[in-house]
């Protein structure tokens, strides 16, 4: 199948689809606090608007249990809060994202213990492209999109086959993958989807300065990209599917062995 085009307004207008971890497993153990984080990133994505009044904000909160849209720039207001002190995109994207908290922490407690805690990457990336999709049929005119994923969550084996669905599919449609790892290891799923994709896959050394960081390599558009020289990675981890086929033959030895348990 071909390539969908994307049709643009200029080089420099971009579309930045934002998948923000959100997973309470891994907060309550990071290094870096929840609170912390958010302030940075909040910071980033004012800049990123500010940089062009054409560019587009969407924010997807990645939870445990769930994920959803908790911010559009496209269709917030300019308007100050009711207190007169945060602009829209903060009072705004807060207030939703302490909604999207709440009802995912409540799915979580009706999860059975020992699961993974990972995110629901493979569901924020579905929900990205999907906007991105209808973004491209909205009109003859759209931005460059691309899209990045704020990821601390350990990779979930279980989605090893839905995240490299949506990783081809962006590839397929000429998105970008931009990924930012806070996590204690690598992510192999987003150093694949960055590798494959053509993104910028980034492991901050210091996460005080992460603002720094999210300034530095992922605020420049993708036309701009071509005259700086952004960080590249040592290497790419590819073990992932030997270890959602390891997952998978586990849960085969598993059932074999209950057949053959002798009945008693």
């Amino acid at each position: 199948m071909a390539s969908v085009p994307s049709k643009l307004y200029s080089d420099d207008v971009s579309l930045v689809m934002v998948l923000l971890d959100t997973n309470p497993f891994f907060w309550t153990t990071s290094s870096l606090p929840f609170s912390q984080f958010l302030s940075q990133v909040l910071a980033f994505l004012n800049s990123i608007l500010l940089l062009n009044q054409l560019n587009q904000v969407v924010v997807i909160a990645t939870g445990y249990n769930s994920c959803d849209y908790i911010y559009d720039s496209s269709s917030a207001t300019n308007q100050s809060s009711e207190d007169g002190r945060l602009p829209a995109l903060y009072s705004n994207l807060l207030q939703k994202l302490e909604e999207f908290i709440i009802r995912d922490e409540k799915l979580a407690k009706e999860e059975p213990r020992g699961k993974i805690a990972s995110s629901l990457l493979s569901g924020s990336l579905s929900m990205a492209l999907c906007y991105i999709q209808r973004v491209f049929r909205s009109g003859p005119l759209n931005p460059q999109p691309r899209i990045l994923c704020l990821q601390g969550s350990p990779d979930g084996p279980e989605q090893y086959v839905a995240v490299m669905n949506a990783i081809f599919s962006a590839q397929r449609s000429m998105v970008p993958i931009d990924s930012c790892y806070v996590g204690a290891h690598n992510s192999a799923f987003l150093q694949q989807a960055s590798y494959i994709t053509g993104g910028v896959y980034v492991k901050p050394q210091h996460l005080d300065g992460l603002f720094q960081y999210l300034v530095t390599v992922f605020a420049a558009d993708l036309h701009s990209r071509n005259f700086i020289q952004l960080p590249r990675p040592a290497g790419v981890d590819f073990r992932a599917s030997s270890v959602f086929g390891q997952a998978q033959s586990d849960n085969t030895s598993a059932s074999d062995r209950k057949r053959k348990a002798p009945e008693t």
